[in-house]
């Protein structure tokens, strides 16, 4: 739990907070559920309806199961989440933290360039597809709809804002180790979201962090948990990474990104900034900052949709 009485403190806050975990009937989401009603907090676990008795065994198993609530949705459909913070706002009155946890990995190699049609041609990397639609356009249409709602609720009376948002990501959202492509180009796109996202956040009163869990052992990866085990490797629990979201959505501040590896956490895109102009060089950075500057001064101008053209 909250490793020091500021943690706690932060912590505390949640009591009456209503949120929204996506993906949250089984893994790091579970977890996630649990400690956000154990602090007191209406939880909504936001899940695809084949999840439906995991998640009523989750509420079952809650300190608070009267303050818990299973939604059937898919966030690939823009109808169905609309309608998931309807019923939440019906039903709680209002939505404090939404957690953008939902994603997948895929089950077939991108690179795989080997598996060919009944013609002998290549075929179409559907599972890379699968994967990219559900973690970043899922991601997405999430994000939209908390940020949509959560600007309209009344400033907290610390730090002064109106919601929190957390973006599950992964430490693949910032290095390409493993190898599964869809995955790690999904998780880089969170990243990204992140970043493009604070300008726009910041001006509704409306946080949005990330968590970026290093590997964390779960029974889909038993083989793995057992050899990442045997090289000594220290690794995550569900716990630690359902804290790290959870003191996330307590922060008072934007645009961080916390890194979970070896059950510590880490917060890096502030290390990321400072670095730069050592990665960088003086000339090349100030040249960025000043453009940066300028694009948050002006906008940046968006192209005119050509209604003619294919794509």
């Amino acid at each position: 739990m909250a490793d020091n009485a500021r943690d706690l403190q932060a912590l505390s806050a949640l009591v009456g907070k209503t949120v929204i975990v996506t993906g949250g009937a089984n893994g790091i989401g579970a977890e996630t559920v649990r400690l956000f009603n154990s602090y007191g907090a209406n939880t909504v676990i936001a899940d695809l309806e084949h999840t439906r008795a995991e998640a009523e065994c989750v509420i079952r198993s809650l300190k608070h199961p009267a303050s818990a609530l299973f939604i059937s949705v898919n966030i690939l459909l823009w109808g169905e989440m609309k309608a998931l913070f309807s019923q939440c706002i019906q039903n709680f009155g209002k939505v404090d933290v939404v957690v953008a946890n939902a994603g997948i990995m895929e089950s077939q190699s991108l690179f795989d360039i080997e598996t060919v049609d009944e013609q002998g041609e290549l075929r179409e990397s559907t599972e890379g597809f699968r994967v990219i639609d559900v973690n970043l356009k899922g991601t997405i249409n999430t994000l939209r709809l908390a940020l949509h709602y959560l600007r309209h609720n009344e400033p907290t009376s610390h730090g002064g804002l109106r919601g929190s948002v957390v973006l599950v990501t992964s430490t693949s959202g910032y290095f390409g180790t493993t190898g599964v492509g869809a995955y790690i180009m999904s998780k880089h796109g969170l990243t990204g979201l992140l970043r493009a996202s604070q300008q726009v956040a910041r001006g509704l009163g409306v946080a949005v962090n990330a968590v970026a869990p290093s590997f964390t052992p779960t029974p889909t990866f038993k083989e793995l948990a057992e050899k990442w085990k045997d090289s000594g490797l220290q690794s995550n629990t569900t716990g630690d990474v359902a804290q790290a979201i959870a003191l996330a959505s307590a922060q008072n501040e934007t645009g961080k990104c916390y890194m979970v590896v070896g059950r510590k956490s880490v917060e890096v895109e502030d290390s990321r900034s400072a670095l730069i102009e050592q990665w960088l060089g003086q000339e090349t950075t100030e040249v960025l900052q000043s453009a940066g500057k300028l694009f948050q001064d002006n906008s940046y101008p968006l192209p005119q949709k050509h209604e003619k053209h294919p794509l």
